[in-house]
């Protein structure tokens, strides 16, 4: 009998949609409660991540699972995990940064419309949830739990960082033979990018949109004054 598959907006997303949700508060408030030792929950929560990214890229990685076009750690939510438990270990500003403006913009896209076809209670269907939801409740946990506050400097690297991301993976693309995060060309299916017109100027439309919306992120915390005293952020030299 053929397994099962995963069916958007169907029972299983629905529920994993409300535990996401039902655990934003609990991080905002463990951030708060845990601004005088931050340093042990953060990189609790970072082995946590771990834990939960390390079995995805296992599996996808087994004879039999591998393909080339999709287990490769190259789509930006694969290096948002990456860089949520740096942050998350490090506390520096530019990587709390960048998990902030990736977390809370890339991730819960991922969680609407997920690119997942293994159903509830496939490993695969637990590992894809485990590090969408934790990658955003991380970056919830950093700013608005410790109170590390993003900047237009962590702004600015952020969108040097995606861009580079995105020169690369053109070349690696044409080498591959893949199409990582919709470089090289636009999903076969219907997506928002088919209002953006033909490729190179759906790519153009979409950096403009995504930087439009992380300065929109980050403008409040420039402007608002701290209440509370933050936790001791980690600066990059």
């Amino acid at each position: 009998m053929d397994a099962a598959r995963f069916e958007t907006f169907g029972i299983s997303h629905l529920v994993m949609i409300g535990v996401f949700l039902a655990g934003i508060w609990p991080m905002v408030l463990l951030g708060k409660l845990t601004r005088h030792r931050p340093r042990q929950v953060s990189r609790w929560l970072a082995v946590g991540l771990v834990a939960a990214v390390l079995p995805l890229q296992v599996l996808d990685h087994l004879p039999g699972n591998f393909q080339l076009g999709v287990s490769l750690p190259l789509q930006l939510c694969d290096l948002a995990a990456a860089v949520t438990v740096v942050a998350l270990w490090t506390r520096r500003h530019t990587i709390v940064c960048v998990t902030y403006l990736w977390g809370l913009l890339l991730a819960p896209q991922a969680l609407l419309t997920p690119a997942l076809s293994a159903a509830f209670p496939d490993p695969r269907f637990l590992a894809f949830w485990a590090m969408h939801i934790f990658v955003v409740w991380a970056a919830v946990f950093l700013t608005f739990g410790l109170g590390h506050r993003p900047d237009w400097r962590g702004y600015r690297r952020t969108v040097l960082i995606t861009a580079t991301w995105m020169i690369l993976m053109y070349p690696t693309n044409v080498l591959l033979g893949t199409n990582y995060g919709f470089v090289n060309r636009k999903p076969s299916t219907g997506s928002i990018l088919d209002l953006f017109g033909p490729w190179p100027i759906y790519l153009l439309v979409e950096v403009v949109l995504v930087a439009t919306v992380w300065a929109l992120m980050t403008w409040p915390w420039t402007r608002r004054r701290p209440v509370e005293s933050p936790a001791p952020a980690i600066e990059q030299r």
